[in-house]
């Protein structure tokens, strides 16, 4: 094990971003962002059935290195053209890492708009494909600054996808058919491990407490008394990182 205390924070989110593919077996990983980018790749050579596209049309046997490649050829396994995909995702065989500007304690995240939606203060990207996928299969999300104006107060000025609230359930759906995994952020992680889908610390990143994290969001969160401390990377991880992002660019990205 290496020693986390050397260890930038960009590679711990990375790490600890990478197991929650680890046992999910023969799905597409889908990391949106460059942190969740290189996540799936450290994933893909611990969960071996994990499937990933070049992010172009194809399924890779390998991680593609981010940034320039310097030579690197990637090494193809088939076509993974946008029709394949969407019949993946809509047959629950995805699992999403993507970062919501808000979030709430429903689980239900925003990308759309701040503010009124008529009026908005800020407009961003769009629902996007966040009402179909976040009703079709497995997502998690990252979060690089975690504070109150991403982890909301009551709901998320716009509500773009499914989470646990029983009063937006579509007809015939129940809390067992949302599949909301993990919430990894600069303090801690998080996930929806309770009966109720509270959401709750799973665990603190090294230097981190309780009251750190709740001072930082905007509803009560579920805890232990006595949590984990995530878990540093290994050397064999950082090993994979340095092979999946040879220029360094995560660093920047913290």
């Amino acid at each position: 094990m290496s020693d986390i205390e050397n260890n930038p924070l960009a590679d711990l989110l990375i790490c600890a971003a990478a197991r929650i593919w680890q046992d999910d077996g023969e799905v597409l990983a889908s990391g949106i962002g460059l942190i969740p980018r290189i996540a799936a790749s450290v994933a893909m050579t611990k969960n071996p059935d994990l499937m990933m596209t070049d992010s172009e049309a194809y399924i890779v046997s390998e991680p593609v290195p981010v940034g320039k490649r310097n030579g690197y050829q990637p090494q193809f396994e088939t076509w993974m053209g946008f029709s394949r995909v969407f019949d993946t995702l809509w047959g629950g065989g995805r699992h999403a890492l993507v970062g919501p500007t808000q979030i709430d304690r429903f689980g239900q995240a925003n990308i759309s708009a701040i503010g009124d939606y008529n009026k908005p203060k800020v407009q961003m990207l769009g629902m996007r494909g966040f009402p179909g996928n976040s009703m079709s299969h497995a997502n998690s999300f990252f979060v690089p600054s975690h504070n109150t104006r991403v982890f909301v107060e009551g709901e998320v000025d716009t509500v773009c996808s499914i989470g646990y609230n029983p009063e937006r359930l579509p007809r015939g759906y129940s809390f067992d058919d949302i599949d909301i995994r993990q919430i990894i952020t600069n303090l801690c992680v998080l996930d929806f491990a309770t009966e109720t889908k509270a959401v709750r610390i799973q665990s603190l990143h090294p230097g981190v407490s309780v009251d750190d994290v709740l001072e930082n969001t905007g509803f009560p969160l579920e805890h232990a008394d006595d949590l984990p401390i995530t878990a540093a990377p290994t050397d064999e991880e950082l090993e994979i990182l340095n092979k999946v992002d040879p220029n360094n660019l995560r660093l920047k990205a913290i």
